[in-house]
């Protein structure tokens, strides 16, 4: 996936799909994420997308200063109808080229448009998986953007090897283990972690 072709859509409608069919009883079940309940995900899952809406548009302010990891997320009752809309919105944003000329800021980070466009679809790749791994739902991504994260996770010369890749120590894998796996491995998560009991 080049540049010119990043496309969160395929993911979006996903990982939208997989949020439509979480019970009002999941809301509060473990997830991958050890601090985040199915809640929590959710309610990150709706900051994220419009931070990084805001992000592709420019549009400065208060949201894109916070740093996800000091906020606890959480859902509120009108969550089923706020998700999607996010979502849908996200997407939209980065079909526009201007979306990744220029610099742009999230999570309190300056950086390049079209590295925040990656880490936005690199999210939802990762959470989705979570979201489907709590709920027990099947999960299939799209391969562009499983390459697209790939990429972007994959650490890159001394620096990344110290530092441990770019969201923490990536899980090994088996060699030969399918995409997502690896994908998911390097995002520091086990790819065959399961809920409790």
């Amino acid at each position: 996936m080049t540049d010119d072709h990043l496309d969160l859509a395929p993911q979006a409608r996903l990982v939208a799909r997989l949020a439509e069919h979480v019970t009002d009883e999941q809301l509060g079940a473990p997830t991958p994420c050890p601090e985040y309940a199915v809640r929590h995900l959710l309610g990150h899952l709706i900051g994220l997308a419009q931070a990084f809406e805001q992000a592709a548009r420019k549009e400065f302010g208060p949201t894109l200063d916070q740093d996800p990891a000091n906020l606890m997320p959480d859902v509120g009752t009108g969550w089923r109808d706020e998700l999607p809309k996010a979502l849908d919105a996200l997407a939209e944003a980065w079909r526009d080229p201007a979306a990744r000329q220029g610099m742009t800021r999230a999570g309190g980070v300056d950086l390049p448009g079209e590295v925040a466009g990656l880490v936005a679809l690199d999210e939802l790749v990762v959470h989705g998986w979570d979201l489907a791994r709590a709920t027990g739902q099947e999960y299939v991504p799209d391969e562009a953007s499983l390459e697209a994260a790939r990429a972007l996770l994959t650490p890159t010369g001394e620096e990344g090897e110290e530092s441990g890749g770019l969201f923490g120590k990536p899980v090994p894998v088996p060699e030969g283990a399918p995409l997502l796996d690896r994908v998911i491995g390097l995002s520091g998560r086990d790819p065959g972690w399961r809920p409790a009991g």
